[in-house]
């Protein structure tokens, strides 16, 4: 009996420890990063809480996009389509989840597209390696 109870209490220990991950994970303000081939992403920052956890996130990601207005105002429909140095697609997403992504690509050579609704689109050239790289799209 005594076996068990410990088996128990460890289980408990375990579930408490993930609980508590979780939270911290949440409380950051930043959903969970998602998937597209290789590559890594999440776009947020809407609200303040939101975008000041986005913006404190952008140094642990190797790139970060920003969009906004002349005016300097946050736009979250954004499409957002990154190709290689050989021009083959490696990311095509809309950043419907706000203004800010947080993008995880292999060192390399990249093109940027920005295409707001109903604005023209945007390209930037960014090279992404050791130092973290950041783009910040204006649209009028």
């Amino acid at each position: 009996m005594h076996r068990s109870l410990s088996i128990l209490g460890y289980g408990v220990l375990v579930l408490a420890a993930t609980a508590s991950w979780s939270v911290q994970a949440q409380s950051s303000g930043i959903p969970p990063l998602q998937t597209q081939g290789n590559v890594k992403y999440v776009c947020g920052g809407i609200g303040s809480r939101q975008s000041t956890a986005f913006r404190e996130a952008m140094r642990n990601h190797p790139l970060s996009l920003m969009f906004v207005n002349r005016r300097g105002e946050f736009l979250a429909a954004v499409a957002v389509n990154i190709k290689n140095d050989a021009g083959v697609g490696v990311l095509s997403i809309p950043s419907s989840g706000g203004p800010i992504c947080l993008i995880d690509l292999a060192p390399g050579r990249y093109s940027v597209t920005a295409e707001p609704q109903g604005k023209a689109a945007q390209t930037r050239v960014v090279g992404v390696g050791t130092r973290n790289s950041s783009l910040e799209f204006s649209f009028p």
